[in-house]
């Protein structure tokens, strides 16, 4: 009993330990999915990125290849240039004067040359400017109230802009504020990105990758190792596909498809619960293949049934076995012996059961022949005949029901000679059965008939089929699998 009992807390702490390893395992892939995700979306994403962690792009830019766009870094630049210039000399300056005249440029040429174009980023210089033009064509504002739209309209707001009469008109606080919130911060979104020898855009995402994938290939290799010698007979390959979902782990593309080892980790590990889910989700397979794979079967079987009819093969199976042709494995006739088997059992197990039943019956239908009798209708009236019809009927009844007990359960004693007279019996009703059978006509025509009622059957049940809701029929098949389930669980718990 103790070493039961030690047995017992040692495979309890195995489990504990194993399932810690799973969590930890399972929290890792899930670290490493939300990475690819982050990575996945970080082009996309990347002006959020750096309007909220700018600290973040600064990090991540070199691993995607990311690198300030020269272009409109000077722009930056210049732009910072003079909010020094102004601070230091005023803006009447010539060398703020100068650093203007050099922003009137750049933004002609920004416009011009579009270097936004390069990273597909088209829509941000549109944006750039229409908030430009917007804000010079401002009722408020002096200058430039009816400019036109398009590039011409664009490189005339900007140089309205980056002059010394509107700014000093307009107030270089609110102006250059306005730059600040509006068009800064979409400038500076541009970038550029290095391309390969492959042609493609650099990405290092391999590097933070790697560390993951070494982990998931050694924890995969020591997982199979396990597999394979505990599981005798087992290959290689074959223990390597008994998790054959953690493959994606180690991939490096498709690195989306790392979520369904990771959702299957999770739920292994109880870190969530995914059995809803699962479930839903067999539903739904299940509901969608049930109803063409069920016809399928169904008219294959019913097609298979229809060429063994019109083959041949169903007057084969009614004609008289050839006792050359008929191989007997065991020196026993199965027919005669089933037959006597089952007239031992209903003789003499099932029928003294059954006995008040049956001389109850036979006592009804006695009793309905005497009372439609014209004789016991004549004496009907004669004092004492009713008395006297009961004690008949009773009577009558168990001797009966003796008689053919009696003669059946001596007909199915240790005899020889009975034995031998009920084979016979049943050689001869064979042969006589299908010899009748083997008759042309009659044989043609069970055969159109067989035939005509398996389409029948057939047309019949794919109707049905195609209006059952299948989807009900697997939401009872799995009511019936839970309460068997609970009611399983229910006897173990008594036990």
């Amino acid at each position: 009993m103790t070493a039961t009992r030690r047995s017992r807390q040692k495979a309890k702490k195995a489990r504990k330990r194993n399932i810690w390893f799973e969590k930890v395992m399972a929290l890792l892939a899930i670290a490493n999915l939300c990475l690819v995700i982050f990575d996945l979306t970080y082009i996309p994403l990347r002006d959020f990125y750096l309007r909220n962690f700018v600290t973040l792009t600064k990090l991540y830019d070199p691993i995607k290849g990311i690198a300030p766009n020269p272009e409109t870094e000077r722009y930056l630049i210049t732009v910072e240039q003079l909010k020094n210039q102004v601070n230091q000399t005023g803006l009447r300056s010539p060398q703020a004067e100068q650093l203007l005249l050099e922003l009137q440029s750049l933004s002609a040429q920004m416009i011009e040359n579009n270097p936004f174009d390069l990273v597909n980023e088209s829509e941000t210089l549109e944006r750039i400017e229409s908030e430009m033009q917007t804000h010079i064509a401002n009722p408020s504002n002096q200058n430039q109230s009816g400019a036109n739209m398009g590039n011409e309209a664009a490189k005339q707001a900007f140089q309205t802009f980056w002059s010394q009469t509107y700014l000093t008109q307009q107030g270089w606080q609110e102006e250059i504020q306005f730059y600040n919130q509006e068009i800064q911060p979409l400038i500076a979104t541009n970038y550029v990105r290095e391309v390969g020898e492959n042609g493609e855009f650099v990405d290092r995402f391999w590097i933070i990758d790697l560390p993951f994938i070494s982990i998931f290939a050694l924890e995969f290799f020591l997982r199979t190792y396990y597999i394979y010698r505990r599981r005798k007979g087992l290959r290689w390959i074959e223990a390597m596909m008994w998790r054959w979902y953690d493959i994606f782990l180690l991939l490096p593309f498709w690195r989306w498809l790392r979520i369904l080892p990771v959702a299957i980790r999770s739920h292994q590990s109880d870190l969530i619960e995914l059995e809803p889910v699962q479930r839903q989700i067999s539903q739904g397979l299940v509901s969608g293949i049930a109803q063409d794979l069920t016809e399928v079967v169904f008219i294959r079987v019913i097609n298979q049934a229809q060429d063994i009819i019109n083959q041949g093969s169903f007057a084969k199976m009614l004609s008289p076995a050839n006792p050359d042709s008929y191989i007997d494995l065991n020196d026993v006739n199965e027919t005669t012996e089933l037959t006597k088997l089952l007239l031992q059992t209903t003789v003499f197990r099932v029928m003294p059961e059954v006995r008040p039943d049956v001389e109850a019956l036979l006592r009804h239908n006695l009793d309905k022949v005497i009372d439609g009798s014209p004789a016991y209708q004549g004496l009907r009236q004669l004092p004492g005949i009713e008395n006297f019809k009961t004690q008949l009927s009773e009577q009558l009844v168990t001797q009966i029901y003796q008689l053919v007990y009696d003669a059946v359960s001596a007909a199915l004693e240790n005899d020889p000679k009975a034995e031998e007279l009920m084979e016979r019996l049943g050689t001869n009703f064979t042969k006589a059965f299908s010899s009748e059978m083997q008759a042309e006509k009659t044989l043609e025509r069970m055969q159109y008939l067989l035939t005509a009622l398996l389409e029948e059957v057939k047309v019949n049940y794919v109707e049905q089929l195609s209006q059952e809701d299948v989807e009900d029929i697997v939401e009872q098949t799995r009511a019936l699998r839970q309460e068997a389930q609970i009611s399983s669980s229910q006897l173990q718990s008594g036990r």
